[in-house]
């Protein structure tokens, strides 16, 4: 039914190419005589429509720490697009995971993470998230951070460090003034970090 609308509204469609804008022309010739145009970018020699090397480089850190699934959602969170401008989705991560090689996450074995989010960093070290991510921001203890509007991620290794040490005494020294919210206070926002 669609189709025989379709086919009595429109009477033609022609196709151009604008060699000068490097575009191509559609105008669609509608039955009761209006026209419309639509301009379309022309590929370009060469041109590709690539993922970007930075969200390439993205991917390969968010997938220590992250299924995709979750870097599906991050990625589309920071507003990024695939190489032909779609959302990112658990199946667009995973073609380019397979075709960059990128090993997928795997949880350990044995428990112990080699990457922890900010939120499993904090309970490991029994400090607030907030404590630990204002170290980090100030440059005490590293961390990577892969996107903007993305999780931290650490490596174990550095939280065994004399600064995570450091910053766990400041933090219990400083107990009446905690960096975080207090024991009773529900939060609004769960966090994903």
């Amino acid at each position: 039914m669609k189709k025989r609308i379709v086919r009595t509204l429109i009477h033609e469609v022609v196709a151009d190419i604008d060699d000068d804008a490097s575009e191509i022309v559609i105008a669609v010739h509608w039955t009761g005589g209006v026209h419309s145009e639509l301009r379309l970018p022309k590929r370009r020699r060469g041109q590709r429509n690539s993922t970007p090397a930075d969200i390439i480089a993205a991917v390969r850190e968010l997938v220590l720490i992250a299924s995709d699934d979750l870097i599906a959602g991050l990625l589309n969170r920071n507003g990024l697009k695939t190489g032909h401008g779609n959302r990112w989705t658990r199946e667009r991560v995973t073609s380019l995971r397979s075709h960059h090689r990128i090993p997928v996450f795997k949880a350990a074995e044995d428990g112990i993470e080699p990457w922890l989010n900010l939120s499993d960093a904090a309970r490991l070290l029994k400090v607030t998230p907030k404590t630990l991510r204002l170290a980090v921001e100030v440059g005490e203890i590293e961390a990577r951070r892969p996107l903007p509007d993305g999780p931290w991620i650490f490596a174990r290794a550095a939280l065994a460090t004399d600064a995570a040490r450091s910053i766990v005494e400041r933090a219990r020294r400083n107990a009446r003034y905690p960096a975080g919210p207090g024991r009773g206070q529900q939060s609004l926002f769960p966090s994903i970090t």
